[in-house]
């Protein structure tokens, strides 16, 4: 699942997107709105989480932006505002949930999965795909209630690519993702190749035609054959 993170916040933004990624979603940062106008034209997400308060932009008008370039795109709005009418304005363009600030982690956890599942039809922490199950809260993949043995790497990078299926991702972004900051060693090395390569080789027998498909000089997308 790809998720964009619209907060002027910085240490309350990157906490949620370091919380999430645990978790197993894709995410970006935008602290502006400006930015985050400039991503959301370019690329496509899932799910949005909007602060209603940024400084440089209106939050409903980027909302509206948001749906208008991206139908199916599910929003939840993050907000210091408080007041009803604010809250009502939000959902009345488009937004699928409101959750006031503070909040707890788990607790936008479990709208996300609640807006996910009314939305896209995901449930739970689950995803099937190409006769592939992974459970995402117990990190684990299966096939036909056969259990898949894969290197906590395999699983991270899968469960990436899985999550941005269709998507091309690129070889920094799976550093980034895999091992946090990105290590120059890491990111020039083969490591990626290797666990590629081993996926590849471990999912065979489950995946049929090219399910992982490498794109030359760019990166690595997971092929959704069914």
């Amino acid at each position: 699942m790809h998720v964009l993170i619209v907060e002027d916040e910085i240490p309350l933004s990157k906490e949620v997107r370091s919380y999430l990624e645990k978790e197993g979603f894709s995410c970006e940062e935008a602290h502006t709105g400006r930015i985050a106008s400039d991503k959301l034209f370019s690329n496509n997400y899932d799910l949005l989480l909007l602060d209603l308060g940024l400084p440089d932009y209106d939050g409903i008008d980027l909302l509206k932006e948001s749906i208008a370039n991206h139908s199916n795109i599910a929003v939840i709005i993050l907000s210091a505002r408080s007041a009803l009418e604010d809250r009502i304005k939000g959902l009345n363009v488009g937004a699928d949930d409101y959750l006031p600030k503070p909040f707890s982690l788990l607790e936008l956890k479990s709208r996300i999965m609640a807006v996910m599942r009314r939305k896209h039809g995901i449930r739970a922490n689950i995803i099937t795909i190409n006769k592939l199950e992974i459970d995402l809260d117990k990190r684990i993949v299966s096939s036909g209630g056969t259990l898949i043995s894969l290197t906590r790497k395999e699983y991270d990078i899968l469960s990436f690519l899985i999550l941005n299926k269709n998507r091309v991702v690129t070889r920094l972004q799976i550093s980034e993702h895999i091992w946090g900051d990105i290590i120059e060693e890491n990111y020039n090395s083969n490591y990626i190749d290797v666990h590629i390569k081993n996926l590849r080789k471990k999912l065979s027998d489950y995946c049929e035609g090219e399910f992982l498909e490498t794109v030359r000089g760019i990166g690595f997308q997971f092929i959704e054959t069914e």
